[in-house]
């Protein structure tokens, strides 16, 4: 989707003839505000479902293909990223049954380690982008960054939004870089775009009106994920938080009739906190976002714990940490 186009639809949904800061100020604030308390409740009520034996260890195996294996340190290097595309492909060596994860995460400039690492599997490579995490640059810096992680082989690109341009109610701003940077994701000829995942860092948006109205800004602009956090700031994803965006995609869809995917990121470490998260997606969207396609978790950690309950599975025992491979 181009700038235009992503103009062009947003000025039909919103219903006016020029797409002003106004006009997106007006219909990001004409939709329902949150009921906090009500949120809230939902969210712990949720969490207290539980999941069957049975139907446990496909809850497992699930999350695990949903999980986007990540480093994201100043210290990475190329043997790091090897190592985490082995595990991605190869989670459990003593399982060889065990599925592999959906996507390895990395900085845009050891796209090109991860690609070859992973030459010949359906894992997807996903670098972030545009002055990741602060956001803070210019929109041809952004450019410039989006654009050599797609021409190094991203299949996906995680975007973090200008908090401060949309905390101070510049929707315009916001709403035209997410659609330049969608325009960047863009390849020539037939090849696929790459996918793009717009972080809103709902940690830095104060309210949860301000994460619905980040939300839905996102999606008019062409968002293909919607994705809580970059993992840097505190608090990273929480139930209430996922489920507000889940409503999102979801009426996104009745509005439009497209999906749009959702990624909570940072913070999520137990199988148990995972499996909630499951629960929450089939309730709140429904069962066709319980894949990877539209579901993902950004939290490495979580696939160590979610190995060692599948081993319990397995096996009747409980196996200790050093069982699995650490990050």
């Amino acid at each position: 989707m181009s700038p235009t186009s992503a103009t062009s639809q947003a000025r039909e949904l919103l219903g006016v003839s020029s797409l002003t800061n106004k006009a997106l100020r007006t219909w990001l604030y004409g939709l329902p505000g949150v009921d906090q308390v009500g949120l809230e409740g939902r969210a712990a009520a949720l969490a207290t479902r539980s999941i069957k034996t049975d139907s446990k260890a496909w809850a497992i195996d699930t999350a695990i293909g949903m999980i986007d294996l990540t480093t994201l340190e100043g210290a990475d290097t190329p043997g790091k990223v090897r190592s985490l595309c082995a595990k991605a492909e190869l989670p459990d060596p003593t399982d060889l049954s065990t599925p592999q994860v959906a996507a390895v995460c990395v900085y845009g400039d050891l796209v090109g380690v991860a690609k070859d690492a992973l030459r010949g599997s359906d894992i997807n490579v996903a670098a972030v982008a545009t002055a990741f995490p602060s956001g803070r640059a210019t929109l041809p810096v952004k450019l410039a960054d989006t654009r050599d992680a797609v021409e190094a082989g991203a299949d996906e690109v995680d975007m973090v939004i200008d908090r401060g341009a949309f905390l101070a109610g510049d929707y315009r701003l916001v709403f035209d870089q997410i659609a330049a940077v969608k325009q960047a994701c863009a390849r020539p000829d037939d090849a696929p775009d790459a996918h793009l995942k717009v972080i809103l860092e709902t940690g830095e948006l104060a309210t949860y009106d301000n994460v619905r109205r980040a939300s839905w800004l996102a999606m008019l602009a062409g968002a293909d994920f919607i994705k809580t956090s970059t993992g840097k700031i505190q608090p990273a994803a929480t139930m209430p938080v996922t489920l507000l965006m889940l409503e999102a995609v979801r009426d996104w869809r009745e509005l439009t009739g497209a999906m749009v995917g959702v990624k909570p990121a940072g913070g999520i470490r137990t199988s148990k906190d995972a499996l909630r998260y499951l629960v929450m997606v089939s309730e709140i969207a429904g069962d066709d976002w319980l894949t990877p396609q539209w579901f993902r978790f950004g939290a490495s950690s979580l696939l160590t714990d979610l190995l060692l309950q599948r081993q319990k599975l397995r096996t009747g025992a409980y196996s200790g940490a050093d069982y699995v491979t650490i990050d």
